[in-house]
């Protein structure tokens, strides 16, 4: 049965727009029309200027840490992206792993219920976070009617995404619009810092492969190799140090991916049939970082607001923050969050060893607590795996069919691969992120993980297309 919070929301939850589940079933080919479609549209959407800004070069980015993270758009009606999105996601979880709120997730009606109101508050989130955008000077010093636009403007498109989301989960597509619109974000960007023509100030296209090989040509013809070597360092710009950094962080986890351990098991309601059950060294897999980012991102953008508001007259804010205004923009030089915050390249971070190892260990350390926070509420610990192997009708080979026993064993392995995850992913990101990766640390990990995730479903989708009774024994049925 709900929670009487869930039910205290039905009567605005029947209000919402809603997208209909597919009736029949939805082909390969069609949710591969439909897919693409809603990728087709978020990304012309981040082509579209909020009116009536029309210059976005200098506006300050409240949440840069979660850009890519959120696949949004500076300036633009995605300036907010999936942030609402992942935010009311990442609450909901947490509140029904804590038991907080009570779901019965094998009740339809309690599996609406709980889907809707993630949907109202995400719709929620995107009115917070639009005003915190608006009072903290994201867009400058603008007159009332045009703050009063850009904010109906990024309502409509928040609805519109949460929507797009909607009907790719519901069976139209594969997988989530949320997963789609990361990876194709992050994907982009990777393209654009690799292969962008663009001249920049140091007569060099600002893509690095590019830059790089028009540094070459150079090289060759006069036989002065000083751009060739700037090639490999260009500050503030993407960098052939990025570009070797994002093919070694994706080797790596493409590899840390195929590390794990296979427990033997028996189900018992099909004549002992044997198989494995895999708990990868990565068990949380991105998580921690998405955690972490997002918290970094929001104590920056709710401190600007505060610093705009008080100024150097709060003395317990400057032990938070402290902001200098450096060409017409905020910027953060002091503080505990100028110690959280990445150094913008290998230079930076070689100029200023001590924040960089400070800012190493103190996102490592906030990663690992994220991991085993995540575990302990979400369903992921040893206790509840054990439960849910037990009512799945599986046991261990030698061992009682007892969730106790069952627990027991997967302590070996859960905790362990729990703090080791932490720290795998929260370090590569954060060196990652200091070495310039293009794509950003955060965003490589994203990458890789939700381009696994669907390879999974199109080989789950093709089996059931192509061969139906399989699937039906499998338990394998369609959206």
């Amino acid at each position: 049965m709900a929670s009487k919070f869930l039910e205290a929301l039905e009567p605005v939850l029947r209000v919402l727009p809603e997208v209909s589940r597919p009736r029949r079933p939805v082909s390969f080919r069609e949710k591969l029309f439909w897919t693409g479609l809603v990728l087709t549209l978020y990304m012309v959407m981040g082509q579209i200027p909020l009116y009536p800004l029309t210059v976005r070069e200098g506006v300050y980015e409240p949440l840069f840490l979660l850009r890519l993270i959120f696949a949004s758009r500076r300036g633009t009606l995605l300036e907010l992206g999936i942030g609402p999105i992942v935010t009311a996601g990442l609450i909901f979880q947490l509140l029904v792993g804590s038991k907080i709120i009570t779901v019965d997730f094998r009740d339809p009606r309690d599996r609406a219920l709980y889907t809707g109101a993630q949907k109202f508050f995400a719709i929620v989130f995107t009115a917070v976070e639009a005003l915190a955008y608006i009072l903290g000077g994201a867009y400058g010093e603008l007159p009332l009617w045009a703050n009063i636009l850009i904010f109906v403007q990024l309502m409509a498109a928040g609805v519109i995404i949460i929507l797009l989301d909607e009907l790719v989960q519901k069976g139209w597509g594969f997988g989530s619009g949320v997963s789609l619109f990361i990876a194709a974000g992050v994907a982009q960007q990777i393209f654009w810092l690799s292969l962008s023509p663009f001249i920049m100030e140091d007569n060099l296209p600002l893509g690095a492969l590019l830059a790089f090989f028009a540094a070459l040509q150079n090289a060759i013809v006069t036989g002065d190799t000083s751009a060739l070597m700037a090639a490999f360092s260009r500050r503030g710009l993407p960098d052939m140090t990025g570009f070797l950094t994002m093919i070694a962080v994706f080797l790596i986890i493409a590899y840390l991916e195929g590390i794990r351990v296979d427990v033997p098991v028996v189900h018992v309601r099909y004549g002992g049939i044997r198989g494995t059950l895999p708990f990868k060294l990565l068990y949380v897999s991105n998580v921690p970082v998405i955690l972490a980012g997002a918290l970094l991102a929001n104590l920056h953008l709710f401190s600007r607001i505060a610093w705009m508001r008080l100024g150097e007259d709060s003395w317990w804010l400057r032990y938070i923050a402290v902001y200098e205004i450096r060409e017409r923009n905020l910027e953060l030089v002091g503080g505990l969050l100028y110690y959280l915050t990445s150094p913008r390249s290998l230079a930076e971070a070689i100029s200023d060893p001590v924040r960089s190892a400070i800012y190493v260990a103190l996102f490592t350390l906030i990663c690992t607590f994220f991991a085993k926070a995540w575990v302990e509420t979400s369903g992921m610990d040893p206790r509840t795996q054990a439960q849910q192997l037990v009512d799945a009708g599986l046991q261990v080979p030698g061992f009682r069919r007892s969730p106790k026993i069952i627990a027991i064993i997967l302590e070996r392995y859960i905790p362990s691969f729990t703090l080791l995850s932490g720290i795998i992913v929260g370090l590569i990101a954060a060196v990652a992120d200091m070495l310039g990766a293009l794509g950003s640390g955060m965003g490589i990990l994203l990458l890789i993980d939700i381009m696994m995730q669907y390879k999974a479903i199109m080989d789950r989708e093709r089996i059931m297309e192509r061969y139906p009774g399989i699937a039906r024994l499998l338990g394998m049925g369609r959206a």
